[in-house]
């Protein structure tokens, strides 16, 4: 079944309930501005929120003390060679705040099948040759979904987002869906968008060809 109109979602985003995570409905979600996002013994929870946040390429703030750090040639950040890896990580390392995870076992399952069929990425920041953080997301057309990220030192992560930025402004991404708004990710340069906008621009990204398949790569930093 199709899934509804996210213009008709409820006040906390929530568009639909049920289904499976299949790549065919998790495509036609994503396309639609609608992504899973629920807990374990729930059923499938499918969100659009509104507001979005959104972070343009362009306009990604790499702040001074993240500029120190890459400048330091400490760290490599790779993509595409370890997903399943970086999926499970964002599901297990402790985050403050929050108890538990909404990376389920289903989830993580449903995503790494999305990795094989060249829909879903991950960069990875190591550090003498260890997996230090990371993130990973859904690619359609000329946007990137990211999902989450992770980090066990300081920085990792925003080194793994730093080199999503460069790779999505080399390759014509319009934009990076953030999802929900939080301040950390505005401290970045993202941008806080009505749905119905966020909507609009993702028809027009949805038009350009999707880059399916493995893009691996290796950037030292």
């Amino acid at each position: 079944m199709p899934f509804p109109d996210p213009i008709n979602a409820t006040e906390e985003g929530l568009v639909a309930v049920g289904g499976d995570l299949k790549p065919e409905r998790l495509l036609e979600a994503y396309s639609k501005g609608i992504f899973p996002w629920y807990s374990e013994g729930q059923p499938i929870l499918w969100f659009s929120p509104d507001p979005r946040m959104v972070l343009y390429p362009a306009k990604f703030k790499c702040s001074k003390s993240l500029q120190r750090v890459i400048q330091s040639k400490r760290f490599e950040v790779r993509i595409d060679t370890a997903f399943e890896r970086v999926i499970k990580a964002c599901s297990s390392v402790p985050r403050p705040g929050q108890d538990g995870t909404w990376i389920t076992p289903d989830m993580i399952d449903a995503y790494i099948k999305m990795h094989r069929l060249g829909y879903a990425h991950s960069f990875e920041t190591y550090r003498a040759g260890e997996l230090v953080g990371g993130l990973y997301g859904i690619s359609l057309g000329a946007a990137f979904f990211g999902e989450s990220m992770f980090h066990k030192t300081p920085d990792a992560s925003k080194l793994a987002l730093s080199e999503l930025v460069n790779f999505a402004r080399k390759q014509g991404f319009d934009f990076i869906d953030a999802q929900t708004p939080t301040s950390h990710l505005q401290s970045l340069g993202a941008e806080v968008v009505e749905r119905k906008r966020f909507l609009e621009e993702l028809e027009i990204s949805l038009n350009q060809q999707t880059k399916i398949g493995k893009w691996t790569d290796t950037i030292s930093i």
